[in-house]
């Protein structure tokens, strides 16, 4: 079994299509755990606002695998539909245990880890401790950095999913 950790984003019916999301991901990976959800305006296009949120959990499968049933997903909520508005749903894998470099036609890990904070917020606070394994820093410490530097518009949201919430509420108040 190996630990991935996957970016999801919605901009259009976001609270339907995430919930589909992580239904379908809860029967692909086991122990899937879920980061605080967060509210992001779009980066580098014209776009209604997402909702992002990051989830981890174990699967057999190997990268080229996973990416096909991950896509998948994306073509039943709609994403490749050649009339839809908006981007219903995206899934990127981020991390895959400690693979790096070019797999299955994937780059590894995912470069917008170190780009966006709508990936790196929640990714730190699902796996703070984890390093990034292109540069053995902590996600913690590269949140941290960011944070600092980031002119993205960032703010946790409250979402639930099977009758919990994934945003706590002490976070709710934060934003950047």
């Amino acid at each position: 079994m190996t630990r991935v950790y996957l970016g999801l984003g919605s901009n259009i019916q976001r609270e339907r299509h995430l919930g589909m999301a992580l239904d379908e991901l809860a029967a692909l990976l086991t122990d899937l755990h879920c980061s605080p959800v967060f509210e992001s305006e779009a980066v580098g296009i014209r776009s209604a606002p997402f909702l992002n949120l990051v989830v981890g959990g174990d699967t057999e499968l190997d990268p080229a695998a996973l990416s096909q049933q991950l896509k998948a997903i994306e073509t039943r909520s709609g994403r490749y539909a050649p009339d839809r508005q908006g981007l219903p749903l995206d899934i990127d894998i981020l991390l895959y245990g400690d693979l790096t470099g070019e797999v299955a036609g994937l780059t590894l890990p995912r470069a917008e880890i170190l780009r966006n904070a709508f990936v790196l917020w929640p990714l730190a606070l699902l796996a703070g401790e984890r390093q990034h394994p292109g540069n053995g820093r902590s996600l913690n410490e590269l949140w941290q950095e960011m944070r600092g530097q980031t002119t993205q518009v960032l703010r946790p949201v409250s979402f639930s999913w099977k009758g919990a919430e994934l945003t706590p509420a002490a976070l709710l108040d934060a934003n950047l």
